[in-house]
C-alpha cells in the first residue's frame, strides 16, 4: 500500500536522486522550454551570490549528476565541464554582486540573480523550477521546490553550475587578497577569515550590511 506524505514531508525522487519527474509533469501542462534555476554564495560574508539557469533535453543523463553539496569539489568541477562542454544543455549563470546585496538585501539581490540567469537564456524559458521558497514577482511562470537540488535534475545542474562559477571566482580574490583566505573558506564566516578581517580590516568585497562586517568596522569604546 502506497503511503500518504505527512503534513509538510519533502518527498524526495527513489533512491535518493534527483530526477526528471518535475520536467515531465511540466511538459504534460504544455510547456516545453522548462529551466531549473539555483543559486550559491547567499551566506559568505564576501563575494556576490551566484545563481544559474539550465534547460535540459528530454531523457538527458550524465552520471553522476545531483545536488552540488553531496558532491565533491573534484567531482563538482568534472560535471561542470561536462554540462558546459554539452551544446545540448542550454544554461546561464549570472550573479548580484556586493553593492546590490548591500543596496538590496541578500534575499532580494539571490533574487534578482535567478531572474538574470533565467531571462539570460535564449529562447527564453516558458517555465521554471526554482529552488526554495517561493520568488516574488518572478517574470516567469515557475513552480518552487523545497530541496529542489534534490529533487529535480534541472536544478542539480544549475546548483553545480552556480557553486563552481562562486569557488573559481573566490579563488581568483584569493590570489589578490592571499592574507584572506578566500579559497579557503569562499568568503564564508570561518573564524580564520574573522580574524583576517580584525587584522586587515574590509575590503570591497566584504558585505557591510552582513552583521559581522559591520561590527568589525565599528571604532573602538562603542
Amino acid at each position: 500500500m502506497k503511503q500518504r506524505p505527512k503534513k509538510n514531508e519533502i518527498l524526495l525522487p527513489p533512491g535518493g536522486k534527483p530526477d526528471m519527474q518535475h520536467e515531465a509533469s511540466a511538459r504534460a501542462q504544455g510547456f516545453s522550454r522548462i529551466c531549473g534555476i539555483d543559486e550559491a554564495g547567499r551566506g559568505p560574508l564576501a563575494g556576490p551570490v551566484v545563481a544559474a539557469a539550465v534547460i535540459l533535453p528530454m531523457g538527458y543523463e550524465l552520471p553522476g549528476l545531483n545536488d552540488s553539496k553531496k558532491l565533491t569539489a573534484r567531482r563538482r568541477e568534472q560535471l561542470y565541464e561536462a554540462l558546459m562542454e554539452d551544446n545540448q544543455v542550454q544554461k546561464c549563470v549570472s550573479s548580484a554582486d556586493v553593492r546590490e546585496i548591500d543596496e538590496l538585501n541578500i534575499l532580494r539581490a539571490t533574487h534578482l540573480a535567478m531572474q538574470r540567469a533565467a531571462l539570460g537564456l535564449t529562447p527564453r524559458p516558458d517555465f521554471c523550477l526554482i529552488d526554495g521558497l517561493a520568488v516574488p514577482g518572478f517574470p516567469l511562470k515557475s513552480l518552487n521546490l523545497v530541496k529542489g537540488d534534490a529533487r529535480s535534475l534541472s536544478i542539480a545542474a544549475a546548483s553545480i553550475l552556480a557553486k563552481v562559477t562562486r569557488d573559481r571566482y573566490m579563488k581568483e580574490l584569493d590570489a589578490l587578497y592571499p592574507q584572506y583566505g578566500f579559497a579557503r573558506h569562499a568568503g564564508y564566516g570561518t573564524k580564520a577569515h574573522l580574524q583576517a578581517i580584525q587584522q586587515y580590516g574590509v575590503t570591497e568585497h566584504h558585505r557591510r550590511s552582513f552583521t559581522p562586517v559591520a561590527q568589525m568596522e565599528l571604532p573602538l569604546g562603542f
